[in-house]
């Protein structure tokens, strides 16, 4: 249908915070009608479901507690394309307009992610396995991300010798920036990146968290 009427940059799926119009018009467009007929009981509608069967989810967002701080998760289709230490609403406003309006917070379809990343800070994943979505980030970008994936867990690279294996090695700085633009972090390994006499240099979650990231990994920052 190409009249629908805009949604929202971001439905949250707590039905007590939704419009009931809202509401209605997902039920309508997914053909569930305006009443929740599947239970008679009066229970609370899965917004995210609804929008899915109504082709209105791209992205599904949430929030993750963390050892080093409130993540700001979301997903496409694609894979994870983000995982930020930013506000919540920030991340929504920005993923509405570079991929689609259509942002809901659906937890239940973020839950891989979630369970991958409470693994990973209890020690027992060192490999994230949920594939990503790098759209965020530049073409340039693209590449030096895509270059984390040959830095194992527990290991460290510096800037200039990643520039060198992308065969710019004389972009040490270009790298830089391409790491702090990082939209997936922690899942995409900046942290692993250090200056060339070792030291913690920026980090989107700040130079406490990169050194928490290193340590918890087993290497110990310093």
């Amino acid at each position: 249908m190409n009249d629908r009427e805009p949604m929202p940059a971001l439905i949250d799926d707590d039905v007590d915070q939704v419009d009931a119009d809202l509401v209605t018009r997902l039920r309508l467009v997914a053909g569930a009608g305006a009443a929740d007929s599947d239970t008679g009981l009066g229970a609370p509608p899965d917004l995210s479901e609804l929008a899915g069967r109504a082709g209105l989810l791209d992205v599904a967002i949430d929030s993750v507690d963390t050892p080093v701080g409130r993540l700001v998760i979301a997903a496409t289709e694609a894979g994870v394309i983000t995982c930020s230490y930013h506000d919540q609403d920030e991340v929504a406003s920005r993923l509405a307009v570079a991929v689609s309006p259509r942002v809901l917070r659906a937890p239940a379809r973020l839950d891989p992610v979630r369970r991958e990343l409470d693994d990973y800070f209890a020690g027992r994943l060192t490999r994230f396995t949920a594939p990503v979505d790098l759209r965020l980030a530049s073409e340039f970008g693209r590449r030096v991300l895509t270059a984390l994936g040959g830095i194992g867990y527990g290991t460290t690279t510096t800037y200039g010798t990643l520039a060198g294996r992308l065969g710019r090695p004389s972009a040490a700085r270009a790298v830089g920036h391409a790491l702090g633009a990082n939209p997936v972090c922690v899942i995409v390994p900046c942290h692993r990146v250090v200056g060339a006499d070792g030291r913690l240099t920026g980090y989107a979650g700040g130079v406490e968290a990169k050194r928490l990231l290193l340590n918890l990994e087993g290497r110990r920052a310093g």
